[in-house]
């Protein structure tokens, strides 16, 4: 029974290690299938229509619950040539908050009681921005970028893990156009929202999806 174990773990070891390693090779070959020089330098614009952040918390340690923000709208500067020269400044509105509650997007963008402040956002939320301040290649298609998140009234900085997602020309507007995703994530109460901590959790997943058209 004892060699039988073994083997079994050992035979789970190796597939496990080969599953990681056709993952790796499928990435690869992803990056090296993408042939990126057809995009060019210049000055790029957000499709708002089309660059989403998805937020993801913990609620009461049962499941996550997710919700959206959209309508984005900012700047990249692209420098195809060395990548450590490009930049991007966007604004995410907080107001565009979408999720399937109405009770919980009143909640999220209600004012405080009694004249405390909101336990989320409020009414009159501005406009979250990130502006970024480095960027690091990692790979033909990837990279780091790290920047000043203001949110909330609040500025901390993040690191965005980004990957070239598609580029070419749009189909119905023609604008040339790259498309990017990316992964971060961050601290609630970094930001003055400490509502029902630590029930509700404090990191908050972003998933970010984002076409750039060229001016």
């Amino acid at each position: 029974m004892r060699k039988s174990l073994l083997a079994l773990t050992a035979a789970g070891t190796v597939a496990a290690f080969s599953a990681s390693a056709a993952l790796a090779d499928d990435h690869n070959a992803q990056e090296e299938a993408m042939d990126t020089s057809s995009i060019t330098s210049g000055s790029y614009s957000t499709d708002p229509a089309h660059t989403l952040v998805e937020w993801r918390v913990s609620h009461f340690g049962f499941n996550d619950y997710f919700g959206l923000f959209g309508d984005a709208e900012g700047t990249l500067e692209l420098d195809t040539e060395n990548l450590a020269n490009s930049s991007v400044d966007v604004r995410i509105p907080i107001n565009s908050l979408a999720v399937v509650s109405d009770g919980l997007r009143e909640h999220m963008l209600r004012p405080g009681e009694d004249g405390a402040e909101p336990d989320f956002f409020g009414p009159d939320a501005h406009d979250a921005r990130f502006v970024s301040t480095a960027v690091h290649q990692t790979g033909a298609t990837t990279a780091h970028i790290v920047g000043d998140l203001t949110l909330n009234g609040q500025t901390n900085q993040v690191m965005i893990e980004a990957e070239l997602s598609g580029m070419g020309s749009n189909p119905m507007s023609e604008a040339e156009t790259v498309g990017f995703h990316g992964t971060t994530s961050i601290n609630r109460s970094d930001f003055g929202m400490e509502y029902a901590l630590p029930a509700i959790g404090d990191e908050v997943e972003l998933d970010i999806t984002v076409a750039f058209e060229k001016d």
